[in-house]
């Protein structure tokens, strides 16, 4: 983590005329949308393929959860590495060969007959989606430079939009055509956006007004801070996953109907896609700890009152919930850049989403012994009781920050 924080060389960069420059950032903005889409599209595409995976292939329960663990282990563990392999090969070339390896990877699904050529091809596409992450978020942060935060919001939206679009995309497909050929389809779209990256994607160094790039190369980034950072972010992703995976139990606990469990979800999942566009901005107006302090107190509070209220109110506030839970995520991603030394965002985000995707696989774990010992309440509190652990460290973090 300490060669993280040495300062990069500066560099010179060339400043375009202010449509030019304006319009670019606007073509940086959307393609890393997009690839963001497709790429977190990718990675829940494999919850709708399990059940047709176990028909097809006779597949137990711990195999299905191989498929799944090898892609998303697979993804988060080179983020990192696909961070310094874009300083070699450029963002532009490596998000584009990226997007095809994952799309190439559903296409070797499709032609797979076995659970291991399963595994390969899901080892190929997580390879891919990797790059994305780091580099797409990096290319946000570095053509908005200090105004980062509302497009960050943007960008992290349209990764919900993917993960509602394209499972539910394959699923359709699936009901007109074999599975093969669904997925030859979905791999068609990621061919066609990985070209797209490779054609129209600008150098994100050549869009940066001088302004810009001086405060950038003026930065030296916290070491300290930056681990804060990180550690908020485990933990607000902790509080997420471990709520997500007792929320059933807990609203069936209530008496819900197996026909409204799926309203209840959707509306924790449309109301976190609503808070991470809706927060971002708010943290670029009143400030990341102001942010912070809101969604995660309210995150407490909220939680304790979908455990102690009936189930019709308990209801209401779902979607309340769902901005709380997700809010949080979209101001520390547009931190990021603030506490990271000129030329290593890339690797400042890869960092990051390898703490925050690590967190969502083993939280539910621990949650779940804790809910062996002491039930599924006691277990709901306790990620309510981690929301509050967070402000020790929010305000710790303030002091490294330059606006709060």
């Amino acid at each position: 983590m300490r060669l993280f924080f040495l300062s990069a060389p500066a560099t010179n960069t060339a400043e375009c005329p202010d449509p030019t420059r304006s319009a670019q950032r606007k073509r940086v903005l959307w393609l890393s949308c997009t690839a963001h889409a497709l790429h977190d599209g990718y990675t829940d595409m494999i919850y709708a393929l399990l059940p047709t995976w176990q028909a097809d292939f006779g597949l137990g329960y711990g195999a299905l959860a191989l498929l799944r663990g090898i892609y998303a282990g697979t993804m988060a563990t080179l983020q990192v590495p696909a961070g310094s392999l874009a300083r070699l090969l450029g963002t532009r070339a490596t998000l584009a060969i990226g997007t095809l390896l994952a799309a190439l990877g559903y296409a070797l699904a499709g032609m797979s007959g076995s659970l291991l050529g399963l595994c390969v091809a899901l080892t190929v596409s997580g390879c891919g989606s990797s790059t994305q992450h780091p580099l797409a978020s990096g290319s946000v942060s570095r053509a908005y430079g200090r105004n980062a935060r509302a497009p960050l919001s943007v960008y992290n939206f349209a990764g919900d939009l993917g993960k509602s679009a394209l499972p539910a995309a394959v699923s359709l497909l699936i009901n007109f055509m074999p599975w093969r050929h669904a997925l030859w389809a979905m791999s068609a779209i990621g061919i066609l956006v990985a070209l797209v990256i490779a054609l129209f994607l600008p150098s994100v160094r050549g869009i940066e007004s001088s302004a810009e790039a001086t405060a950038s190369e003026a930065t030296q980034g916290s070491q300290s801070g930056f681990s804060l950072l990180f550690a908020i972010g485990v933990l607000d992703t902790a509080v997420r996953m471990g709520l997500l995976t007792f929320l059933p139990f807990l609203l069936r606990s209530k008496g819900i109907s197996p026909q409204m469990m799926g309203t209840a979800l959707a509306l924790v999942f449309i109301g976190g896609a609503a808070g991470k566009f809706a927060c971002g901005a708010l943290g670029a107006r009143v400030g990341v700890i102001g942010t912070v302090f809101t969604t995660e107190g309210a995150t407490a509070v909220l939680i304790l009152a979908v455990i102690w209220l009936p189930l019709a109110p308990a209801m209401i506030l779902l979607p309340l919930l769902g901005v709380m839970l997700n809010g949080t995520s979209s101001v520390l991603y547009g931190t990021v850049p603030e506490l990271t030394p000129a030329g290593r965002t890339e690797r400042a985000f890869a960092l990051f989403y390898t703490g925050t995707i690590a967190s969502g696989a083993l939280a539910p774990v621990a949650y779940g012994l804790v809910g062996d010992r002491i039930g599924v309440h006691g277990a709901t509190i306790a990620t309510a009781a981690t929301a509050l652990v967070i402000f020790p460290l929010a305000l710790a973090l303030r002091r490294h920050l330059s606006t709060t």
